[in-house]
């Protein structure tokens, strides 16, 4: 008999480990989130956070807080977030498709431990040079009790080591959690912003106006004062406000939920076959290519591309005046910035999709089991594949472009806060969204497995056929 789907999670011993595992490790990240550098001034950075920053638009240092999940501006021990791992990772799966001898050593028996090796080298790498920059530019002298010298060495090992502590981390939940541990420590970072949005977007404060209202219909309270009284002399807000920001973000999830689930079918036909003294019947199946297979993939590479370079020429734009000039060009509010970030998005939706869906590879293994696509000869398999799926690739990567480009345009445009923006329509949208999903299809497998019934009717998760 079939119990409460979530119940179930908790049944099946194996699924109960890694989802408590899962969320263990990333409590350990939103801890270390809190910690200070050695040095730093808590009190006095507090302080500092409460000022605005100068400029108006869009600034890096919100693209760099909102995948470190809040730990940049409190200068803490993981203030770089995992993205140095995630960039080093872009670097070496490039060079696999770029150097031939890379390629090669990828492809020999070892191979993917020796590039992961290298990948946790370049991490250390990135670590240091986005440290040192950072540290140099960004935290300002006033905040350090100690030696500036000594706090610049000190702050350099301990954001490096945070960030290879949460390269284990993300290991780690690969191997005994559930989910993509990269992607979830980005998801944890994000999703903690809600309550914050929701002071920001007014909606705390309509419902204590709402709650006031009844207590002083009943007679709870005799008149508006207390916490409850000072609330309603705050700054009105707007009910236009808020019905914008609600809408877009109803609508936005129903769009990528669509295309997330949205696939088109394949079909193949395997003729009769004789294993041993056995022969197998003919069968009909299909193969599901996804409208979106990269996943969030595109959206986290591009951001992990893009804000590297930016930082670089920020913190160097005070020396040299043509580092200044390319940080003004990619200015995060600038029109430049979103049409190379829309783009990155496309490339790296095409690049991850040959890299992890190869035509050449597909059409190898149905022509070896004796399959064959109705309609298309065997020696024109892998073009029709290939055309196939970048005729649904291209779709699906534009979407992505346009909804994270969102946030850039509606706060333009209505004024609204971009964190309130951001959340509610654009990259962190499309990353709680697509990690979730992932996630929730990995425990459905798990339960499944186990003959439990799903987290949805019929246990699937359904896809949508195109």
């Amino acid at each position: 008999m079939a119990g409460n789907a979530l119940v179930n999670i908790f049944r099946t011993h194996e699924l109960r480990q890694r989802v408590f595992f899962t969320i263990v490790m990333l409590f350990i990240f939103r801890l270390g989130a809190t910690i200070p550098l050695p040095g730093i001034d808590f009190i006095a950075l507090q302080e500092a956070f409460k000022q605005p920053l100068s400029g108006s638009g869009v600034n890096i240092l919100d693209y760099i807080d909102l995948f470190a999940g809040g730990a940049f501006k409190n200068f803490s021990v993981f203030m770089l977030g995992i993205m140095p791992y995630i960039t080093s990772s872009i670097i070496i799966q490039l060079l696999i498709v770029v150097v031939p001898r890379l390629k090669k050593l990828s492809e020999e028996e070892g191979g993917k431990k020796k590039m992961q090796r290298y990948m946790r080298y370049a991490t250390v790498v990135l670590c240091l040079v986005q440290g040192y920059f950072l540290i140099n530019s960004q935290i300002p002298p006033a905040l350090v009790r100690i030696d500036p010298t000594l706090f610049k060495i000190i702050s350099l090992l301990t954001v490096t080591a945070g960030s290879i502590f949460l390269m284990w981390i993300g290991e780690q939940i690969n191997q005994r959690g559930i989910g993509n541990g990269a992607s979830l420590i980005i998801f944890a970072g994000i999703i903690v912003r809600l309550p914050n949005v929701l002071v920001e977007l007014g909606i705390l404060k309509s419902i204590l106006r709402f709650f006031e209202e009844i207590m002083l219909f009943i007679g709870l309270i005799p008149k508006r004062g207390g916490f409850i009284g000072n609330v309603r002399n705050t700054d009105q807000i707007n009910p236009l406000f808020i019905l914008i920001a609600i809408i877009m973000f109803v609508v936005t999830v129903a769009l990528i939920i669509y295309e997330q689930r949205g696939q088109r079918k394949i079909p193949v036909h395997y003729a009769k076959r004789v294993v041993g003294r056995k022969i197998y019947g003919s069968q009909n199946i299909y193969i599901p290519f996804k409208l979106n297979p990269s996943g969030v993939i595109p959206i986290i590479f591009a951001n992990a591309l893009i804000i590297l370079p930016i930082q670089i020429f920020q913190s160097l734009s005070g020396d040299v005046p043509f580092f200044a000039q390319l940080a003004r060009f990619l200015n995060p509010s600038g029109g430049w910035y979103l049409v190379i970030y829309a783009l990155l998005i496309v490339f790296f939706a095409y690049f991850y999709t040959q890299v992890t869906l190869n035509p050449t590879e597909i059409s190898k293994q149905i022509r070896e089991n004796g399959g064959s696509i109705p309609g298309i000869r065997s020696e024109k398999m892998e073009e029709y594949l290939m055309r196939i799926l970048y005729r649904i690739i291209l779709p699906g990567s534009l979407f992505l472009a346009l909804i994270a480009v969102i946030p850039n345009i509606v706060t333009k445009i209505f004024s609204f806060p971009y964190t309130v923006a951001n959340f509610m329509g654009g990259t962190s949208l499309i990353i709680i969204v697509g990690v979730g999903l992932d996630t929730m299809s990995q425990i459905e497998s798990y339960l499944r497995m186990h003959h439990q019934e799903g987290l949805v009717k019929k246990g699937k998760i359904k896809p949508r056929n195109l």
